[in-house]
C-alpha cells in the first residue's frame, strides 16, 4: 500500500510537469512569432540607415578633399592678392606723397622765377610776396616727417641767398630814398658838430626813367613783408633821435631848416647869433613839432600791411619805437629845468602845460602817439609836486642816511623821557598862538579842566631800546614841521608832504636795506619792532601838536599822521613774527631729533630726547639774553611765552601719539618733563635786576598756554589708574580741561596693559 501510494503520487506528479512543460512551450512559439515580425519591419530601417552612413562617408570624403583643395590653392591666391593689395595700398600713398612733394616743389620754383622777375624789374613787394610764399612752401617740405630730401637744402640755401639778395636791394634803395649827412666825428654831441647834420628824403622820383627810385611805400612795403622794416626803422629813429631831435633839445640856439627842392627833401640846423642857455618848453615844442610835420608830409604817412598788426602807418612804428626814449630826454632835458625855483612863478607854468597838451595833440593827430598816451602832460601838470620835491631834496637825503644807518646802536626810552615839542593849544585860544619850546611835559600830571586827573605815564611808551638814527629821524619830522608853521602856503604843505615822505620812505627802505640782518639776528629784529612802535606812538599825535601853531594853510586842513600807524605797527609785527617764525623752526627741529620720545629705556634714545630738550632751553635763555632790556616787558614775556609754548606743545603731541610707553619709559619721560618744568620759568628775564624777574617767572602759566597741560602730562606719567580716574571727574576735572578723552584713552592704553580693570577706567572715560 505504501509502495502503490508513492506510485501514485508520481504519476500525479509528472503529468503535472508535462502539463507545464507544454504550456511553456506554447508561450516560446508565440514569442517567436512576434520577433519574427518584428525583424521584418525593422530590416528595411536598417538598410536604409546603412545607404546613408555610405552617403554620410561619401559626403566627407569629398568635404575634406575640398578643404585640401582651399588650404593649398586658393588660400596661396589669396595671401598674394592681400600682398598685392597692400603693395599696392603703399605705393598709392608713396605716389600721393611723391605727387604733393612735387606740386610743392613746383610752386616753390614758380615763386622763385616769379621773384627774380619781379625783382629785375624793381617790382620789390610782388618779389617779396613771391619770396614769403616760396618761403612757405620750404617749411611745408621739411615738415613731412620721413620724406627727406637732400635737394631740400640746397633750396633753403638758395632761399638764403634770395632773401640776402632782395633785402640788399631794398637797402640799396633805402639809402637812395634817405641819406644821412653826418659831421666827420659822428660821436661828438657839440654844438659845432651836430649843426653839420643833415637828412635827405628822395621821395619824389626824377624825370629820367632809368635812374628812378621806387616808390618810398614800395620799399617799405617790401620790407615789411620781409619782416625787416623793423630793424631798419629802428636805426632810422636812432640817427633820428642822435643827430636830429636831441641836439634840438640839448643845444638851444639851434633851429629846424626845411629846404624843398623836385627831387629831394632838406632838413638841416640853423643856429641862432644870439646863443640862449635854456630854451623854454614851447619853443622846443615847436622846434620838435616842425621836424614830425616835414617827416610825416614826406615819409611817416604811409600805409602799411604789417603781419600780425593789420594796417599801420609808418608814424604808428616809428612812435612806438622811439617816443620812451624821446619823452625822457624832453622831460629831463626840457620840463625838469623849467619848474621855477621860486613859488610866485608857479601861475606862469599854466602856459607850459598848455603848450604840452598842444604838443602831444600835434603829434597824436599825426598818428605818432596813441590816444591813451600822455607822460609829458602828466609830468607838466605835477609842477607842484616837483617844485616841492626841489625843496624836499635835503631833508629826504638826511633822512635815507639815517635809515640806512646801522640799527644797533640804540638809546633807551623809558615812560618818563621827555622830547622837547611845541606845547599844544587852548582850544579857545583861536589859532593865532606863539610857538615855544616845550617844557618837559612830563614833568607834572595833565590838567584836563576838572577834577579829574590823569597819571603821567598814561599813555606812555614802555620801557625800551630803540636805535638812535629813529630817534634822530623823529626829531628831524619835528624840526620839518615846526619849519613848514613858519613858512608859505606852498612851503609849509611841501614841508608837511615831506614829512609823510620822509616815514612812508621808512618803510621802503629800512626792511629792503636791512632785510638780511633782520632775518638772522634777533636783537635787531627786536630793535626793529621797537623802532616801528616808536615812531607809531609819536605819528598818533604829530600832526595835531602843528595844526594850529600859525596862521598857516595847516590850520584848514586836515593835518594828520594817524592813517601811517597802523603801517608801522604792521610793519613791526611783521618783521619780529617772521623771527618768531624762525625760531619756532629751530625749536622743532631741535626736537625732532628726540626720536619722536619713544622707547625711552633704550640709553641712545633716552640721551637723543634729553640732548634736544637741553638744546631748546639754551636756545630759549640765548634769546632771552639778546632781548632783555631790549624788547617792553610785556612783548617779551609774550614772545618768550610763545616760543616755550611751542616747545611744550610739540612734546606733549609727540607724548601723546605714543602707542606703548612702559613703566621705565613712564619715568624717564617725566624727569625730561620736569627739566621743561624747573628750568623753563628761568627763560624769563626780562629786566637786567634778578630779582626784578621773579615776579614774571612765577606768572609762567599766564604766557604758556600749554603750561597746565604740560603738568598734566607729568602727573599722568606717574599715576595709577584711579589716580587718572579722579583727575578726569567724570569731564569736569583737571585733566579734562587740558586733554580730549580720546586723548586720555590713547594714554591710558600706552601706559597700562590690557586688564579689566584698564577696561573700567577707559569706560569711564567719556
Amino acid at each position: 500500500s505504501l509502495v502503490a501510494a508513492v506510485l501514485e503520487h508520481s504519476g500525479r506528479l509528472d503529468k503535472e510537469h508535462l502539463g507545464a512543460r507544454v504550456g511553456r512551450l506554447s508561450r516560446r512559439g508565440e514569442v517567436c512569432t512576434m520577433i519574427n515580425k518584428k525583424y521584418v519591419e525593422f530590416l528595411p530601417g536598417m538598410r536604409g540607415a546603412e545607404d546613408l552612413v555610405a552617403q554620410v562617408e561619401g559626403l566627407t570624403n569629398n568635404i575634406d578633399q575640398l578643404k585640401g583643395h582651399i588650404e593649398n590653392e586658393v588660400q596661396r591666391d589669396l595671401n598674394v592678392a592681400g600682398a598685392e593689395f597692400t603693395e599696392l595700398k603703399q605705393q598709392l600713398e608713396r605716389d600721393t606723397l611723391v605727387l604733393s612733394v612735387l606740386k610743392k616743389l613746383q610752386e616753390f620754383d614758380t615763386a622763385v622765377k616769379e621773384f627774380q622777375s619781379a625783382l629785375q624789374e624793381e617790382q620789390y613787394v610782388t618779389a617779396a610776396q613771391q619770396l614769403e610764399k616760396a618761403r612757405s612752401s620750404l617749411r611745408v617740405l621739411e615738415s613731412r616727417k620721413g620724406f627727406e630730401l637732400k635737394i631740400l637744402k640746397a633750396l633753403g640755401k638758395e632761399l638764403i641767398v634770395q632773401t640776402q639778395n632782395i633785402i640788399y636791394h631794398l637797402w640799396q634803395e633805402w639809402q637812395k630814398l634817405i641819406v644821412w649827412k653826418l659831421p666827420p666825428s659822428k660821436g661828438s654831441s657839440s654844438l659845432e658838430a651836430v649843426v653839420l647834420s643833415e637828412l635827405h628824403l628822395h621821395t619824389v622820383p626824377p624825370q629820367d626813367k632809368d635812374t628812378a627810385v621806387p616808390p618810398v611805400a614800395a620799399v617799405l612795403q617790401a620790407l615789411a613783408v620781409l619782416g625787416e622794416l623793423h630793424y631798419k626803422l629802428k636805426d632810422f629813429g636812432h640817427f633820428l633821435l642822435q643827430y636830429i631831435l636831441k641836439p634840438l633839445i640839448l643845444h638851444p640856439s639851434l633851429e629846424p631848416v626845411s629846404e624843398e627842392q623836385p627831387d629831394v627833401f632838406i632838413l638841416r640846423f640853423g643856429s641862432q647869433e644870439l646863443a640862449l642857455d635854456e630854451a623854454s618848453p614851447m619853443e622846443v615844442f615847436d622846434k620838435i613839432k616842425l621836424v614830425f610835420e616835414v617827416l610825416h608830409k614826406y615819409l611817416l604817412n604811409v600805409p602799411l600791411e604789417q603781419p600780425g598788426k593789420g594796417k599801420v602807418t609808418l608814424a604808428e612804428l616809428l612812435g612806438e619805437l622811439i617816443w620812451e626814449e624821446l619823452s625822457d630826454c624832453l622831460i629831463h632835458n626840457c620840463l625838469v629845468k623849467s619848474i621855477p625855483t621860486n613859488s610866485s612863478k608857479l601861475e606862469q607854468y599854466k602856459e607850459v602845460i598848455q603848450s604840452t597838451e598842444e604838443f602831444e595833440k600835434a603829434l597824436k593827430k599825426m598818428q605818432f602817439l596813441k590816444e591813451d598816451t600822455t607822460a609829458l602832460l602828466k609830468y607838466a601838470c605835477n609842477v607842484n609836486s616837483h617844485f616841492a620835491n626841489k625843496k624836499c631834496q635835503d631833508v629826504i637825503m638826511a633822512a635815507r642816511n639815517l635809515m640806512t644807518s646801522e640799527i644797533h646802536n640804540t638809546v633807551k626810552i623809558t615812560p618818563d623821557s621827555s622830547v622837547a615839542l611845541p606845547e599844544l593849544p587852548d582850544p579857545g585860544s583861536g589859532d593865532h598862538l606863539k610857538m615855544h619850546r616845550a617844557s618837559n611835559l612830563h614833568s607834572g600830571v595833565v590838567n584836563l579842566g576838572s577834577e579829574r586827573r590823569l597819571s603821567p605815564l598814561t599813555l606812555s611808551l614802555p620801557t625800551c631800546h630803540i636805535s638812535s638814527s629813529v630817534q634822530q629821524l623823529v626829531e628831524l619830522a619835528y624840526h620839518t614841521l615846526l619849519e613848514a608853521t613858519a613858512s608859505t602856503d606852498l612851503c609849509c604843505l611841501q614841508l608837511f608832504s615831506c614829512v609823510r615822505d620822509i616815514f612812508q620812505l621808512f618803510c621802503e627802505v629800512v626792511p629792503t636795506y636791512h632785510r638780511e640782518n633782520l632775518q638772522k639776528l634777533p636783537q635787531l629784529a627786536a630793535i626793529h619792532h621797537n623802532n616801528c612802535m616808536y615812531i607809531a606812538h609819536h605819528l598818533l599825535t604829530l600832526g595835531h601838536q602843528f595844526r594850529y601853531s600859525s596862521a598857516s594853510v595847516l590850520s584848514s586842513m586836515a593835518v594828520t599822521f594817524v592813517d601811517l600807524v597802523p603801517g608801522f605797527r604792521r610793519l613791526g609785527v611783521e618783521c619780529f613774527l617772521a623771527q618768531m617764525r624762525v625760531q619756532k623752526g629751530e625749536i622743532l627741529e631741535r626736537l625732532s631729533s628726540a626720536r619722536n620720545f619713544s622707547n625711552m629705556d633704550d640709553e641712545e634714545n633716552y640721551r637723543a630726547a634729553n640732548k634736544a630738550i637741553k638744546q631748546v632751553l639754551h636756545q630759549l635763555r640765548r634769546l632771552g639774553m639778546v632781548w632783555q632790556d631790549v624788547l617792553p616787558v610785556n612783548v617779551y614775556c609774550k614772545a618768550m611765552g610763545t616760543l616755550l609754548n611751542t616747545a611744550l606743545a610739540e612734546i606733549v603731541t609727540r607724548i601723546v601719539a605714543l602707542e606703548d610707553i612702559s613703566a621705565e619709559d613712564a619715568d624717564r619721560l617725566y624727569s625730561l618733563c620736569r627739566i621743561m618744568v624747573e628750568e623753563g620759568p628761568q627763560v624769563f628775564s626780562p629786566l637786567l635786576e634778578e630779582d626784578k624777574n621773579k615776579k614774571y617767572q612765577e606768572e609762567v602759566p599766564v604766557y604758556v598756554q600749554k603750561w597746565m597741560t604740560f603738568k598734566e602730562l607729568m602727573i599722568v606719567l606717574q599715576a595709577n589708574l584711579q589716580e587718572i580716574v579722579d583727575q578726569w571727574a567724570d569731564g569736569k576735572g583737571p585733566l579734562a580741561k587740558e586733554f580730549s578723552a580720546a586723548e586720555v584713552k590713547s594714554l591710558i592704553r600706552a601706559l597700562f596693559q590690557n586688564t579689566e580693570r584698564r577696561a573700567a577706567a577707559l569706560a569711564k572715560i567719556k
